[in-house]
């Protein structure tokens, strides 16, 4: 037993010294980050799924072939590429014949904190494919998945998606796990949102909770001051007393909010039954479609995979180029943060008999 105890002990300590370690890693790479600022300006990620695909398939088939199989269908292959491409060079070269650019469709990808700290590359990933697409033919698909976070950091989320529609531009939301909150007020703005059967969607609702410490510190008599300047400044606070009046008034904001929530919702997604739907509730991918948050029950790859039928499926995305320091900060946290899982999970799995 003292055994146990001991080793229970060096468990914790253990534990102790990578959160710390993680902790000291991440902060260190974050003040880089911010230092760093926008002067690295980093560079678009272009790459064509009609090839990921294509030779996820061929991989594939070519595992389930015989050896002299697998060598004629090689030697097949080669011949037809080889055709394929000296008709293209034919047709480029032949000037006189106007070439009608392919029907493409832009993949962006956002991965929402609740902060939406994914919303600079994507507005710039945007901005890239907005100088390019054209309207009425081509389309952009945004891989989404977020359970929202702060509003004025979603709104501004949405609104660069919302610069895709204004542009004439057919805009798809895929949501393969979560769009809810601030993801389903960007996953409105698209013309048609598709959906997986479990994935969640809605919570257009508005939440706001803080601790209060006023008795606490009354208890060992400690004062807190707010002062401020105009009725409104201050209507809440985590150290002072808070009045009626104040939570009232903080309450009146709430409602705001979700009313502007829900008009933008509206505005964009007209069938939907705003009032039945904009209660704070989630609704999972079948359930969506029932109540018209979505419109088609769909996993991305299968929307995807489809689409490379009928055109060119290209995936854009920006990322900012990182120095070595900032690569080995990344990968040490990553270790750290690996390593106390591992920690975390060997003393929780211990059984004292």
């Amino acid at each position: 037993m003292e055994f146990l105890t001991e080793y229970g002990l060096f468990l914790a300590k253990v534990v102790t010294f990578v959160i710390a370690a993680i902790v000291v890693v991440s902060i260190i790479v974050s003040a880089i980050h911010k230092e760093k600022g926008d002067h690295d300006d980093g560079e678009l990620q272009i790459r064509k799924l009609n090839e990921k695909y294509r030779e996820l398939r061929e991989s594939i088939q070519a595992r389930l072939m015989s050896e002299h199989e697998r060598k004629a269908w090689g030697k097949a292959k080669k011949k037809k590429d080889k055709a394929e491409k000296k008709a293209d060079k034919a047709k480029k070269a032949d000037s006189d014949v106007p070439q009608d650019a392919p029907v493409r469709i832009y993949v962006l990808d956002f991965d929402g904190d609740i902060k939406a700290s994914d919303t600079d590359p994507l507005r710039r990933a945007i901005s890239a494919v907005l100088s390019v697409a054209e309207p009425g033919k081509d389309e952009v698909v945004i891989r989404l998945e977020s359970g929202g976070g702060l509003v004025h950091s979603y709104g501004l989320a949405a609104a660069q998606l919302d610069r895709i529609r204004s542009k004439g531009i057919h805009l798809t939301a895929c949501v393969d796990k979560v769009a809810a909150s601030g993801g389903y007020m960007m996953a409105c703005v698209a013309d048609r949102i598709i959906a997986s059967p479990f994935a969640v969607l809605g919570s257009i609702g508005v939440v706001a909770q803080l601790p209060n410490f006023h008795r606490l510190l009354k208890k060992n008599n400690v004062d807190f001051e707010v002062l401020t300047a105009g009725e409104h400044k201050r209507t809440m606070t985590i150290f002072g007393e808070n009045t009626e009046k104040g939570r009232q008034k903080f309450l009146e904001d709430l409602e705001d909010t979700h009313g502007l929530f829900k008009d933008y919702v509206s505005e964009r997604r007209p069938d939907l039954d705003i009032t039945a739907v904009a209660n704070g509730d989630i609704w999972f991918g079948r359930r969506a479609l029932d109540v018209k948050l979505i419109d088609e029950i769909k996993t991305s790859d299968e929307y995807l995979i489809e689409a490379c039928d009928r055109a060119d499926v290209v995936s854009v995305s920006f990322e900012r180029k990182r120095t070595l320091p900032e690569k080995l900060g990344l990968a040490t946290s990553a270790a750290l943060e690996h390593t106390a899982w591992k920690v975390l999970s060997a003393f929780r799995n211990q059984k004292i008999q």
